[in-house]
């Protein structure tokens, strides 16, 4: 049990023996308390040190929990509280612990499709009540970009199962270029969020060679387990799978390359603020603000729609084959505006 969890054992077994006005209590008679309450909780004994109690009346009469417990000592051994009255769980909430909860709820409530916080379900909701029996209704002021009918989101406990327990998959997948759909055997390794998609990643089967793949839920038309066939573990690492990619699409290392682009002064602070790619660096500052910065990336799809995005504001110095490909795009678009 996390020692965190331990020190709140100890802090309510405190607060309930101090409101019961009805005992004397001792340093001792706490500790054995305490005591007795972690053997309960964990099923086995643990040791309370008299320094330990110590400081948690220390703790619990300081502000740094919120609790400034008035916990006082009389006849020189006994403890009890000074207001009759007083619990730590009755503490009010201020204002600002109000709005840190509501707004924590809030985020929790986006995984709601992970069985991993399921069983937060029930404290989620209970918290959401007290905040807002507390406080006024009032609309979230962090508002995370979540599409509720996206498709494929039905499957993220099965996936997200499936790779803790390393589970080997059937999957009948569509991409949105096949006539039907197929099936294939699946060794799932992680999943990745980008721009507000799902996809799983791992490998199509256990072969040495088999290349990563990456899959979008929105595709897949049914999942299965498959638990006669050994799951693949390669140790799979998503940090560093992903090291040199915009988005989800990672490419050959021969498709690395040193990508250059200048950017306008009125869009460079939001570049600036908000980089790119970690490897982005700074070449030259201009003094009209526009700047040129560099990265070493994949030649993807998401690299050309990032750029496309910033329509004129952006222009591609190297390579030479992603500064054509994008010109072109470019100029097919402009098509589009002399009909």
């Amino acid at each position: 049990m996390a020692q965190n969890k331990n020190a709140l054992i100890r802090y309510k077994t405190i607060d309930k023996c101090l409101q019961n006005y009805n005992r004397n209590w001792t340093l001792d008679d706490l500790i054995e308390a305490c005591s007795d309450a972690l053997y309960e909780y964990e099923g086995r004994d643990i040791n309370v040190s008299k320094r330990t109690v110590q400081l948690d009346i220390q703790m619990m009469r300081s502000d740094k929990l919120g609790y400034n417990a008035p916990i006082e000592v009389y006849d020189r051994k006994y403890y009890r509280y000074a207001d009759p009255e007083y619990s730590i769980t009755d503490i009010p909430l201020t204002e600002n612990d109000m709005n840190v909860l509501s707004e924590t709820v809030e985020m929790l409530k986006q995984f709601k499709d992970f069985s991993l916080f399921s069983e937060l379900g029930g404290i989620i909701q209970r918290l959401e009540d007290k905040v807002y029996s507390e406080k006024t209704h009032q609309s979230a002021i962090i508002h995370l970009d979540k599409n509720e009918n996206l498709k494929g989101l039905e499957y993220l406990d099965t996936l997200y199962q499936a790779i803790l327990k390393k589970i080997v998959l059937k999957i009948e997948y569509q991409s949105f270029t096949a006539r039907n759909p197929s099936e294939f055997v699946f060794h799932p390794f992680i999943l990745k969020e980008f721009n507000n998609r799902w996809f799983l990643v791992g490998k199509p089967n256990a072969k040495k060679n088999q290349p990563i793949v990456t899959l979008a839920l929105d595709r897949i038309v049914s999942i299965d387990y498959d638990l006669n066939i050994p799951y693949d573990d390669i140790g799979f690492n998503g940090d560093e799978y992903y090291k040199n990619t915009i988005g989800v699409t990672v490419l050959n290392d021969d498709q690395i390359q040193e990508v250059v682009l200048k950017i306008d002064h009125s869009n460079a602070p939001y570049v600036l603020t908000k980089p790119f790619h970690h490897s982005q660096e700074i070449i030259e500052k201009r003094e009209n603000g526009d700047i040129i910065l560099r990265m070493q990336v994949h030649l993807n799809f998401e690299l050309e729609r990032l750029i496309l995005g910033f329509g004129d504001a952006i222009e591609v110095r190297k390579p030479n084959s992603l500064r054509k490909r994008i010109r072109k795009k470019l100029e097919n678009a402009l098509k589009n505006y002399h009909r």
